[in-house]
């Protein structure tokens, strides 16, 4: 009654009613009501929230049985990775099988023309000893000699044409190759093609899957070839040979082991009866792929102690523009071309590939 006595204009109901409130709070102590224009202010959002829900009046409903349970739940597990491909998916990338059709995914029939061995233009080649000799009274006059700067040309290609013998084991392939050398800069003596090759053959190639040195068996191709330089006389060479071929790949490398016995001619009818001396008995091929680049090395040997003759060729394909690749090739030893079987140079040679090979 003290803190109505206390308020001016007791006879004013309304005025008395509002001080008896006040006096009320001020002896309780109740905490003053937040104004709705103070919460827009708070930078906090759970406090903001908070402010909101004081000014309305809500409490916050407790959570409902379905949801404390999956709150109540443990983390989810981080999801395993997932498991190595396979060996069989493996195989699938596998680079010999593409080049050859060995696996089913791979095949594409018969008669569709593929690259074989490198194919590539050299406009630029350099020959540190052109060799002369065969070709004075021929092709040369006696004062007059070969470049020793001219240009390559190789195109090869080939194709299946039975597909699934040996209970769909093995395929019959034929490939045809031909290499052309050309004075192109030597107008003395016309720049003339002075040695073109030809080598067309025929491979059954088998496909395999075994495990050596860490390198894995994809086919054997067993092959004949014959290869010349489709001329008379003092100028011809020519060869033929079986063989039988091993391809073995780990990743992007492959490696290819081919051993060859060359078919007995006649005395009469051969124009180079110790070609073997100098091409040898068999050759290695190992090739590299990595970001666009083809490293291929090449090695021919005889087989012979004394003397021991071969060759080494070195090939690199790289990106240039596109789908344009360049080429470079290095060659040391007997044999670049069948005219210089038995003729010991090197060269180097610069230009762009025209088709991927392995």
């Amino acid at each position: 009654m003290e803190q109505f006595r206390k308020c001016p204009g007791v006879n004013e109901i309304i005025v008395a009613c509002g001080c008896l409130l006040g006096g009320i709070q001020t002896a309780h102590a109740e905490p003053v009501v937040p104004q709705l224009g103070t919460c827009p202010t708070i930078k906090n959002d759970a406090q903001r929230l908070a402010c909101y829900d004081k000014l309305s009046g809500t409490i916050p409903l407790p959570p409902s049985p379905e949801q404390a349970k999956t709150a109540a739940l443990p983390a989810a597990a981080p999801v395993p990775p997932a498991p190595a491909a396979p060996a069989a998916e493996l195989a699938n990338n596998s680079l010999l099988s593409r080049e050859w059709e060995l696996d089913d995914k791979d095949k594409h029939g018969t008669f569709l023309f593929r690259p074989y061995h490198a194919s590539y233009f050299l406009p630029i080649k350099y020959n540190n000893s052109p060799n002369n000799a065969p070709f004075r009274g021929n092709l040369l006059q006696s004062s007059e000699k070969l470049d020793s700067l001219e240009t390559k040309l190789q195109l090869s290609v080939k194709t299946k044409v039975v597909e699934g013998l040996f209970n769909k084991n093995a395929d019959l392939w034929v490939g045809y190759t031909v290499s052309s050398y050309w004075q192109a800069y030597n107008h003395g003596v016309s720049a003339p093609f002075r040695e073109t090759d030809y080598e067309p053959e025929a491979m059954l190639v088998f496909r395999t899957n075994y495990n050596v040195f860490g390198l894995t068996g994809r086919f054997i191709n067993l092959g004949v070839e014959h290869e010349s330089n489709g001329r008379s006389v003092a100028l011809s060479r020519s060869w033929n040979r079986i063989y039988a071929q091993f391809g073995f790949e780990r990743g992007d490398f492959s490696l290819l082991i081919r051993p060859w016995y060359r078919i007995p001619e006649s005395a009469a009818s051969d124009n180079n009866p110790d070609i073997q001396d100098y091409l040898g008995r068999g050759d290695v091929v190992a090739t590299y792929n990595n970001g666009g680049n083809t490293y291929s090395l090449l090695v021919r040997n005889n087989l012979k102690r004394s003397p021991n003759r071969g060759a080494v060729r070195v090939d690199w394909s790289f990106p240039l523009y596109g789908r344009l690749k360049g080429y470079v090739q290095y060659f040391n030893g007997y044999g670049e071309s069948l005219i210089d079987y038995n003729y010991k140079q090197q060269s180097l040679g610069i230009g762009v590939s025209l088709a991927d090979w392995m």
